[in-house]
């Protein structure tokens, strides 16, 4: 078999990244039954140790493909219907005409109209950082904090709305998934975490992936280092956190590994039918909270550049936390995927009107997706 992948080529550009300021990142690329796995750079800036790319990883919004894939089991089953309101499941949490407005499946797709309930876009909601009126300190007073899903949602459903509910561009919000989360609950009779851990997870045979209840990752991993656009310098540690400040719609710890093998299994019509695959990947506008214009589907999206092949557009998800962050792509036919993870986040500073200012990693990191996807 002629072997698709230049490892040199890709070990190169993984280093690139590194020298150009990430700490350190690692990676897997998979073409058919050929894989490339790959690390540079270190796991702890004190002690230089480095890392590999069998690590565990907080993979952040990735998870909300599980998620996704969860919800759309119990729609295969009759539990939940994506066109249902919402508010025939949970009538307090999204009361009155707008419950009865938000359907299923403009949570899944972030076309409800509910505003994100942190700061970050709405600066009244003072758990974490906002640029204008807070600062970083915030993200150690709440490194232990257990938060109330119930009443985030609450924080998401009291903002403005920011849309009309089923109206276009949706806007993306972790309120829609927390909702989601409390509908599993509803419909199952048991916690997400371990019904997605049950049906999703383990369906998928992923054995370095879980839902932690705690704040530490469990097995080897790296320090996550925030940068919050240059205010942490330098970066912070926030590898133990609590996460229930987004819970299961992005607190998924994993491997490259791991991650590749979900979506390829996804794509393949392993982890639900085929038929509700088809629905995952019907896409409207959503605007990200980079600000940025994507096709989204349902807890899944083509990857904005990442054009086609012959085998089709790539889908995957992104994922950032406090201090990491991890990529996934995989072609439409499952044959060609990759998985990145990097143990730094809001490394651009910010310029006198608040945009992020390009950075080294940016093109760095835009060069190590096109070698992974298209070699």
């Amino acid at each position: 078999m002629k072997n698709t992948l230049d490892s040199a080529a890709l070990d190169a550009a993984l280093e690139d990244v590194h020298r150009a300021g990430m700490p350190g990142l690692f990676a897997e690329v998979r073409d058919g039954e050929q894989v490339w796995r790959g690390a540079a750079g270190v796991a702890d800036v004190a002690t230089g140790r480095p890392v590999t790319a069998d690590m565990r990883h907080r993979v952040g919004s990735i998870t909300k493909t599980f998620t996704a894939a969860a919800v759309l089991q119990q729609v295969e089953s009759g539990r939940i219907g994506l066109d249902t309101p919402i508010a025939r499941y949970l009538p307090t949490l999204v009361p009155g005409e707008r419950g009865e407005a938000i359907t299923v499946r403009m949570l899944l797709d972030h076309t409800s109209g509910l505003a994100e309930y942190l700061p970050c876009a709405y600066p009244s909601l003072k758990a974490y950082p906002d640029l204008a009126h807070t600062g970083p300190q915030s993200l150690d007073d709440h490194r232990f904090t257990r938060f109330d899903p119930v009443e985030l949602i609450g924080m998401g459903v009291a903002a403005p709305a920011v849309g009309a509910p089923g109206g276009t561009p949706g806007v993306y919000s972790n309120t829609n998934y927390l909702l989601l989360v409390e509908l599993l609950e509803h419909v199952t009779g048991t916690a997400a975490e371990q019904y997605i851990t049950r049906n999703v997870i383990e369906r998928a045979g992923l054995r370095d992936t879980a839902l932690p209840a705690g704040p530490h990752v469990e097995g080897p991993h790296s320090l996550l280092y925030e940068a919050w656009f240059g205010m942490i310098d330098p970066p912070r540690d926030y590898s133990v956190y609590d996460m229930s400040w987004v819970g299961p719609s992005a607190s998924l710890v994993s491997t490259v590994s791991d991650v590749n093998r979900f979506y390829g299994m996804l794509l393949a019509g392993e982890v639900i039918s085929p038929a509700s695959l088809e629905q995952m990947q019907r896409t409207v506008p959503v605007v990200s909270q980079e600000g940025r214009t994507i096709d989204y589907g349902l807890g899944l999206h083509p990857m904005p550049g990442a054009g086609t092949t012959g085998g089709g557009a790539f889908w995957g998800h992104g994922g950032t936390v406090w201090g990491g962050g991890a990529l996934a792509m995989t072609r439409a036919d499952g044959r060609r995927q990759m998985a990145v993870a990097v143990n730094l986040q809001r490394w651009n500073r910010l310029d006198a009107s608040g945009r992020p200012q390009p950075h080294p990693i940016d093109d760095a990191l835009a060069r190590l997706y096109r070698v992974a996807m298209y070699g």
